[in-house]
């Protein structure tokens, strides 16, 4: 399965309307605290990686999630392979992971607010130290008409897909610096 995702900048205000007028679901927010952490080998911005321990606090629970994204698999969208699990204990794997020689990079910081329309997923994220932006996301076997699909959805919310963004908020906040 890949995770096929669009990213653009944009006022939630107005795609908050939008999506309300589509009729599409909500599903909630979320604050997220997400640590990345560096190879004890290799370079993973060199290899377009991602590893991370994402911390998801919601109705004051908080749950933990260990995520490995791949490198991007083609140009026109962040479509990459995903491999995510829960963990019970989101410090203990923290400390596991880092005594097997990882070393946090840096840790990004959002609030997300979630929307369900079909088979995809809108997201309105505000990013600490960044911008609002929109995501539209699902998880695919066939990546192109899942991408033509993300398209035709950001041009329902009024938002144009040639402004979408391939950056993480990782490499956005560490451009930034």
């Amino acid at each position: 399965m890949y995770e096929v995702e669009l990213k653009v900048r944009a006022d939630h205000e107005s795609v908050r309307e939008r999506l309300s007028e589509l009729g599409a679901e909500p599903l909630g927010a979320v604050e997220q605290a997400d640590t990345y952490y560096d190879h004890p080998v290799r370079e993973f911005a060199e290899t377009d990686e991602a590893f991370r321990i994402r911390r998801e606090t919601h109705d004051g629970e908080t749950t933990a999630r260990v995520t490995y994204k791949g490198p991007l698999v083609e140009a026109a969208s962040k479509t990459r392979e995903e491999l995510e699990t829960e963990v019970a204990d989101g410090e203990t794997m923290g400390g596991i992971v880092e005594a097997l020689g990882f070393e946090p990079a840096a840790t990004v910081e959002k609030r997300r607010e979630r929307f369900g329309y079909g088979e995809y997923t809108v997201t309105l994220d505000s990013v600490v130290g960044l911008d609002e932006y929109v995501e539209v996301e699902t998880e695919a076997e066939t990546v192109e008409p899942a991408r033509e699909g993300a398209e035709e959805l950001l041009s329902q919310l009024g938002l144009d897909a040639a402004d979408q963004i391939r950056t993480s908020y990782l490499g956005l906040l560490l451009d930034d610096e």
